[in-house]
């Protein structure tokens, strides 16, 4: 009823853990039943240890929080030797998000990960992080770099590849033709939108960059119509991201045409929400007399004017 694929790969529903929110997922592995997810994308990892951004870099807002991260991570040798032991024991697929500044970053990033004796069945592309001072979104808003970037890493890999896409560009319609025409098998969309804050008493900005990424509810309007705008126009699977709460906000995310979605800031104040969601999309189907989920993808009705 729940299950989906990407590729040969069956996810056993639609639900996914937006990268960083579990950290590598044995942080939360006491208290969350990993399993119940269709998969985990792991914290972004990098060929060397980045230490990320001075703090401050949270800040939580009217529905929704600023980040600062800077990809801080131990980079994919140590990746290799420390976490990969556990995400093979975990009873889900796994998916690694890879981040980097040039395009021979990602390759050697991902060819350490191809060669590692890991249960991982693929990859997300992060070329979308606007909390960094380089890289990434340099990727990210040029069709032409992203196109680039994708066929290098398709080359290199047999495995899942899913390009995630920022929303801070001109037209995420060609950045995801783009990822499609590299070879990608999926898109993931949206990141963060660019976002500030400001202590008026201090007058000094919530975050040490100034700028960060917003997340959150505050955001899922913008990611819907950017998850419609895609589905109109590529032929690939999307995975939708984008302040995701609850079993009502995913049907939305299909209707416009998401395949699969990720729970990320959510997982802050309910780590735990797995552990509901799977049977109230069953209940949701049932009630609406549908045998399968794909029954609802991009099943929005619009009415002719």
């Amino acid at each position: 009823m729940l299950d989906l694929k990407i590729k040969n790969i069956t996810f056993k529903n639609p639900i996914m853990v937006a990268s960083g929110t579990y950290g590598y997922g044995n942080e939360v592995s006491d208290f969350v039943n990993l399993s119940k997810f269709g998969a985990i994308i792991t914290k972004s990892v990098t060929r060397n240890p980045r230490e990320g951004n001075p703090p401050p870099r949270i800040y939580e807002v009217s529905s929704g929080m600023l980040n600062s991260i800077g990809l801080a991570n131990l980079g994919v040798k140590q990746y290799i030797e420390t976490k990969i032991p556990y995400l093979n024991k975990i009873n889900t697929n796994v998916i690694i998000n890879i981040a980097g500044t040039r395009i021979d970053d990602y390759i050697e990033t991902l060819e350490m990960l191809e060669d590692a004796e890991s249960n991982h069945i693929g990859y997300e592309i992060n070329i979308s992080c606007p909390n960094v001072k380089e890289g990434g979104m340099e990727f990210g808003v040029s069709p032409k770099m992203t196109e680039k970037l994708t066929k290098a890493l398709r080359k290199k890999t047999k495995k899942i590849l899913i390009m995630k896409l920022s929303p801070n560009v001109t037209s995420i319609i060609d950045i995801g033709l783009a990822s499609q025409d590299g070879g990608a098998d999926a898109v993931s969309a949206i990141n963060t939108v660019v976002g500030m804050g400001i202590d008026v008493n201090t007058k000094k900005p919530r975050l040490s960059t100034i700028l960060g990424g917003l997340s959150g509810p505050c955001i899922k309007p913008i990611a819907i119509a950017n998850i419609y705008k895609l589905y109109k126009n590529i032929n690939i699977p999307i995975i939708g991201i984008g302040g995701i709460s609850n079993c009502n906000d995913i049907i939305e995310f299909m209707l416009a045409g998401s395949h699969f979605i990720q729970l990320g800031t959510v997982n802050y104040k309910f780590p735990n929400l797995i552990a509901t969601l799977d049977q109230e999309l069953k209940n949701y189907l049932v009630n609406h007399s549908k045998n399968h989920i794909n029954e609802i993808i991009g099943d929005l009705r619009i009415e002719n004017k």
